[in-house]
């Protein structure tokens, strides 16, 4: 062997799939929010809500002078991210997900600053759409002000900020919407009936299957989440990453991971994984959740008067002008 092959550069491949519909999959993904935002804005109407996700839902200071439920009828919004779901939930097997793990830890697919791959997101999503009122650092810093503007700590804000560049996912190894958005949920055990559209997992080959399809699956009772496998997307794809290159404290990482896993701390379903540590993450997720939801309609931020404060987080809790491995 040539002394040089013991110093080989990694696999490194900016193959940015640019011919993907960017645009289509932030309609999708804002049609999740909503029906997510109907679901919580319905059960506080009908008095069917917790005292608590009242005031998860209803006493965050920036959206305390919203009406939570002027958005379209919840029906609706459930019929346009239907067919969404049922792809989703045939298609998030076992298998795949072990295949798609796989593949993240085996390839380098690009190697970025924090702020460069919110300005490449922002290309890859708005310029397929020259009519768009919001960028996706609009977007991005909307949720990070409102959380400083509530006093959290900066490693908040900086959750706030980053919490959905796993997109990037999209034009890189993602096989369609269905492994970058939507609700999350654990593979290799039953699917729980409180997941949105239970009924539609039937198409997948898990739900037959002698082991997977049981209450516990490839689990025991209080394993903890951080042994279960949720199903793949921008979540998994950049908790993984803030994971081995951040210093992001434990209730960051939980909020980037767990955020889209409402199963869990919306429904109160696999409550029978949780250790003690979870019951803490599952605060910090619920402290979390308003930001994510209810931040869209704030008022424009200001991207040049903001960045140098942001870039001094990101600084902290990654590194100066660190280049992330995604």
């Amino acid at each position: 062997m040539a002394p040089g092959a013991l110093f080989e550069e990694p696999n490194i491949a900016e193959n940015f799939n640019d011919h993907r519909d960017g645009l289509a999959l932030e309609a999708t993904s804002d049609a999740i929010d909503d029906v997510n935002v109907l679901k919580a804005a319905m059960k506080v109407k009908q008095g069917t809500a917790t005292q608590k996700e009242k005031d998860i839902y209803a006493q965050s200071e920036f959206d305390s002078d919203k009406d939570k439920t002027q958005f379209r009828q919840y029906e609706e919004a459930c019929d346009r991210v239907k067919n969404f779901y049922r792809e989703q939930h045939e298609k998030q097997t076992v298998a795949y997900n072990l295949k798609a793990r796989n593949h993240f830890h085996h390839k380098t697919r690009a190697e970025m600053t924090i702020w460069e791959a919110m300005e490449k997101l922002n290309t890859l999503i708005d310029e397929s759409d020259p009519d768009t009122s919001l960028s996706q650092i609009d977007h991005l810093l909307q949720s990070a002000e409102a959380i400083r503007r509530d006093g959290k700590p900066r490693w908040f804000q900086l959750v706030g900020l980053i919490h959905d560049l796993g997109k990037l996912l999209f034009f890189y190894d993602a096989q369609g919407q269905w492994d970058v958005v939507g609700d999350t949920f654990p593979v290799g055990c039953a699917f729980d009936q409180r997941i949105i559209y239970p009924d539609t997992f039937k198409g997948n080959p898990d739900h037959a299957d002698p082991v997977y399809s049981t209450e516990h699956g490839i689990y025991v009772p209080g394993c903890g989440m951080d042994n279960v496998m949720l199903s793949w997307g921008h979540d998994e794809y950049l908790y993984h990453i803030m994971k081995d290159q951040s210093t992001i404290p434990d209730e960051g990482l939980a909020m980037i991971r767990y955020h889209s896993f409402y199963p869990w701390h919306k429904e109160n379903a696999y409550r029978w994984m949780m250790n003690e540590k979870d019951h803490k993450m599952l605060e910090a997720v619920r402290a979390f959740n308003p930001y994510d939801l209810y931040s869209k309609s704030d008022d424009i931020p200001k991207v040049s008067e903001l960045k140098d404060y942001y870039l001094g987080i990101i600084d902290e809790y990654i590194g100066k002008d660190k280049k992330i491995k995604w």
